[in-house]
């Protein structure tokens, strides 16, 4: 098993709740195998503490960047010097490095992890009608994904009707041929749900959308990696597809090590 020692460079995952995130199973292996002394390595802040947090962690000299989830990516998006194409877009991060000068330069990976790993489990949204329920971080790179790849219709359900209205007018600005709309949580007529809300996080949450409107053959991508939720189990029980958000991380998270190790280059932080 590899040890910590005084070289070893540090990446800091920041969400709340922290107990859910299975990243460092996919990330540190990853690491390991590209030769790199670093670790990735969980921290639970709130989201009142952030802008206090992150400052002080950019003074930690191993550190060289952050992993951010749940519910700190549109935040952490406002706090870098610089922004990659889907970040920009979306206004969050995702995966944030941090350049000698202390510079953070973000990206945002969840929508490429989402539409790759639901091509793995035999989910291709490409041509496919989809619902999306969730437009918070997460879901709006997920949604300028799935219309990058070319579904045939996408559907944005959200619990404030504003919010998906908002994203869709984002989606039609950057990809003007996609049939997006705004509608309700219902799986009828579609060949993919997608599930983007926290909901499921917990056993006693709310499901995000009613498993009963699921017809034979309608498939779920639910993104929450950390348990089997309640959502997978009632539309695996139907007989349909479902994957839960593991291969999301798997699929980004290749990217997310070759974007944070930039900085390991000439003019990197020592």
């Amino acid at each position: 098993m590899r040890q910590p020692s005084g070289k070893t460079h540090l990446y800091a995952i920041l969400g709340h709740p922290i107990a859910h995130v299975r990243a460092p199973e996919f990330l540190n292996p990853l690491i390991e195998r590209a030769g790199r002394d670093a670790f990735v390595v969980p921290f639970h802040v709130l989201p009142e503490d952030l802008e206090e947090v992150v400052p002080r962690l950019v003074a930690i000299r191993n550190l060289r960047g952050f992993i951010v989830t749940i519910p700190h990516k549109p935040a952490m998006a406002r706090m870098c010097a610089e922004l990659g194409p889907a970040a920009e877009a979306t206004g969050t991060a995702n995966t944030v490095r941090l350049e000698e000068t202390g510079r953070l330069v973000g990206d945002m990976f969840d929508g490429v992890g989402l539409v790759e790993g639901a091509k793995a489990e035999g989910m291709d949204p490409t041509g496919r009608s989809v619902l999306m329920v969730g437009t918070g971080g997460a879901g709006r790179a997920i949604a300028l994904s799935l219309a990058q790849c070319g579904v045939k219709r996408l559907v944005l359900a959200n619990r404030t009707a504003s919010k998906a209205e908002e994203l869709a007018r984002l989606v039609r600005a950057r990809v003007p041929d996609c049939a997006v709309s705004v509608g309700p949580a219902d799986a009828t007529g579609h060949d993919l749900v997608v599930n983007a809300t926290s909901l499921g996080l917990h056993a006693e949450d709310a499901l995000p959308v009613d498993p009963a409107t699921f017809a034979e053959g309608t498939a779920l991508f639910d993104i929450i990696a950390a348990r089997d939720t309640e959502l997978m189990r009632a539309v695996r029980a139907r007989g349909c597809p479902v994957a839960g958000g593991r291969p999301m991380v798997e699929h980004q998270a290749a990217a997310q090590i070759a974007f944070l190790d930039a900085p390991m280059l000439p003019g990197a932080k020592p």
